[in-house]
């Protein structure tokens, strides 16, 4: 066994990290960027959005007294997301962990839905999150160290009742399967690579004034009764990067407020 500190360990805290977080101009992936610099990591923010989104999160992070650099890029380019990680190195140092949280959802009918719609969706929630995986990755492999964490959905362990979106289903259950085998392939090169699938969750796009019925919906077929907050993702996110999960790879986290278990 070995020597244990009496002093409290700092398990969850990211002092002396940098991360990249795709999607961090809104939702989630937003929430987690500023969650990140509040443990102390620097944060590199990407996001395709052309509206102030990133700015806010910049300023958040800057205020939690950490560097924030802000990164205008598409994650299905290959040559974009290279350049994003070799502007984060630049400016803020040496990457350590990231988060990829860019993704979009829609719905229709599986015998309807148009090829671009299919093929749009897909692109952005699984080819993105590999060409961002495989960029981080690259970087981290160099020096033996790194964490990333890739959000799917509980969509990609259930079927959702009612919705008809089975492109949206099919993406984030790729994102699980190919994190795990991410993970496998570098495990030995000491980087984790770990999933979290949030339940229904009232970001931006599930909270629209046209979508009041659907919400309510959600909430009643959740466990606890609610949808969680984009809050109660940065813990599952903080603990899955940290040394507190140091032994923790291949893993799919559901934040789901129990849905999955009915």
């Amino acid at each position: 066994m070995t020597a244990i500190s009496l002093n409290a360990p700092k398990l969850f805290d990211l002092s002396g990290n940098v991360a990249f977080v795709t999607g961090a101009g809104s939702g989630i992936g937003q929430r987690i960027a500023m969650g990140l610099a509040q443990c102390g990591a620097d944060v590199a923010l990407l996001d395709r959005r052309q509206d102030d989104g990133l700015a806010v999160t910049a300023e958040f992070v800057r205020k939690a007294g950490r560097k924030a650099i802000e990164i205008a890029a598409d994650v299905t380019n290959k040559a974009s997301m290279a350049d994003a990680v070799a502007r984060t190195e630049a400016e803020l140092g040496l990457l350590s962990l990231a988060v990829n949280a860019a993704g979009i959802a829609n719905a229709n009918p599986a015998e309807e839905m148009e090829e671009d719609q299919y093929q749009t969706l897909m692109d952005i929630n699984l080819k993105g999150v590999f060409l961002s995986s495989q960029a981080e990755a690259r970087s981290m492999l160099k020096r033996g160290k790194g964490s990333i964490v890739n959000i799917a959905s509980m969509s990609g362990v259930i079927v959702n009742r009612g919705l008809q979106q089975c492109h949206y289903n099919a993406s984030k259950a790729g994102v699980i399967h190919m994190s795990k085998s991410m993970a496998m392939e570098w495990v030995e090169r000491n980087i984790r690579v770990n999933t979290i699938s949030p339940g229904y969750t009232a970001t931006p796009m599930n909270t629209r004034p046209e979508m009041v019925h659907q919400t309510k919906l959600f909430e009643e077929q959740t466990p606890m009764q609610r949808m969680a907050n984009v809050d109660e993702m940065v813990g599952p996110a903080v603990f899955l990067l940290s040394d507190a999960a140091s032994f923790v790879t291949g893993v799919d986290l559901l934040v789901d407020g129990g849905f999955c278990c009915w």
